[in-house]
């Protein structure tokens, strides 16, 4: 019988082809190569036989992105040289116990506060602690600062040489993931408009709509994240550009969010008041489903565009937006048609069809493309005033080599 050869295991391939671009994973991978480069360059440059303060400073050194190792780099390594000090000044007096281990924690939060290292205060303590754990190991304070040194070199070097990667894919798809929570719960109301919907059913979507404060809070994490690997990237030519277009997306979505909540309230507000009848007639009732639909629908469409980077994608999803809000507002024109004359026949519950109206166009107002061109060029005037005020010398450089540029350009 012949042998057959097994097939590599799908499972691990797939889960490696999954995972490569998580943050968490490409963190753990690139924290766990640079702590063992800075532990072989200081077996090589220093006289201890386990130098492991250096692959802790550069466990604490390297970052996610370039923009928050350059920037807390200097204060992360200034706690473990602090830290390390304090650990030498101890165990020259004393040994490891419980009265000199509370003592050396105490000491290093308060110095730890005192050279103002903000909120790397707890890695003195803890840097301290470990150097004083392995007393025996290191004989001087000069050598641990050494291996202090070396770990903060290599870790610098090791994100400047290989630049982490740029986290917006990562954003993009966290603000489409939240548009389409957001299309669900939209769907999810306009199916119950035209049917008896108990007060249960209501106050379980305003739930639901509550909860899209936490995913607005993770996506807004990742945002934050994509915006720090944008700064300082050598791979991004156009960084303020894109940190600007997502910011702006997902506060749009954010508003959407806050609406679509309140829009939830009112249908609650409604369900009581009607008790076991529909909540619509029905005919009505089909209108603003539809109109849910090409709302929600909507939504989804803005995201992509938001966070498409190709201009021919980008012109597709501009003209679906295009599409679904035009069919959206020819939609709202016939609800609000349908139920006027069911205010009009039933006057007692106007107030609220007019807040469900209102809402509707609150939120095809925040998706309309013009009054996203203009807040976009708003926030880049904005960034752009704020750069220039932080670094003027900076801007004055990108002033002169722009104008020499253009005064090339004209002479051609």
């Amino acid at each position: 019988m012949p042998e057959t050869r097994r097939p590599a295991p799908a499972s691990v391939i797939e889960f490696i082809g999954g995972h490569y671009r998580d943050p968490v994973v490409v963190q753990t991978l690139r924290s766990t190569a640079a702590a063992t480069i800075a532990y072989a360059a200081a077996l090589w440059l220093s006289n201890e036989p386990a130098p492991l303060t250096a692959p802790l400073t550069a466990l604490l050194v390297v970052q996610v992105t370039l923009y928050s190792t350059l920037t807390t780099g200097i204060r992360r390594v200034n706690s473990v040289v602090v830290g390390v000090l304090i650990a030498s000044g101890f165990s020259l007096l004393v040994g490891l116990s419980w009265w000199s281990l509370g003592l050396i924690i105490l000491a290093s939060l308060i110095v730890g506060h005192m050279v103002r290292v903000s909120e790397f205060v707890p890695e003195v303590a803890i840097s301290a602690m470990l150097v004083l754990g392995v007393t025996r190991v290191a004989d001087t304070a000069w050598d641990r600062v050494l291996e202090t040194l070396i770990g903060a070199v290599v870790g610098l070097l090791f994100n400047v040489l290989f630049v982490p990667p740029v986290w917006v894919g990562t954003a993009g798809e966290s603000i489409e993931d939240l548009s389409r929570r957001m299309r669900r719960l939209l769907l999810s109301i306009g199916e119950e408009l035209h049917t008896p919907t108990s007060v249960e059913t209501a106050a379980a979507r305003l739930h639901e709509a509550r909860r899209l404060d936490n995913d607005v809070a993770d996506v807004d994490a990742a945002l934050r994240q994509a915006e720090d690997s944008l700064r300082f990237n050598p791979r991004v030519r156009e960084g303020l550009l894109n940190r600007v277009v997502l910011r702006t997306g997902l506060d749009t979505l954010e508003i959407c969010a806050v609406v679509l909540r309140v829009l939830a309230r009112t249908m609650t507000d409604l369900a009581k008041e009607r008790g076991d009848a529909d909540l619509f007639p029905r005919e009505a009732g089909r209108a603003v489903e539809e109109l849910l639909s090409h709302v929600a629908d909507a939504l989804v469409s803005f995201a992509v565009l938001v966070t498409t980077q190709v201009s021919a994608s980008a012109e597709a999803a501009e003209r679906r937006l295009a599409g679904e809000l035009e069919a959206a507002e020819a939609r709202r024109e016939h609800a609000a048609s349908l139920l006027l004359a069911g205010v009009q026949a039933h006057p007692r519950h106007w107030q609220l069809h007019g807040a469900l109206l209102a809402e509707i166009d609150r939120i095809l107002a925040e998706l309309d493309p013009e009054h996203r061109s203009l807040r976009l060029m708003e926030e880049l005037d904005r960034s752009a005033r704020e750069e220039r005020e932080r670094y003027p010398r900076l801007a004055a450089v990108r002033h002169r080599v722009t104008g020499r540029r253009r005064e090339r350009a004209v002479s051609r």
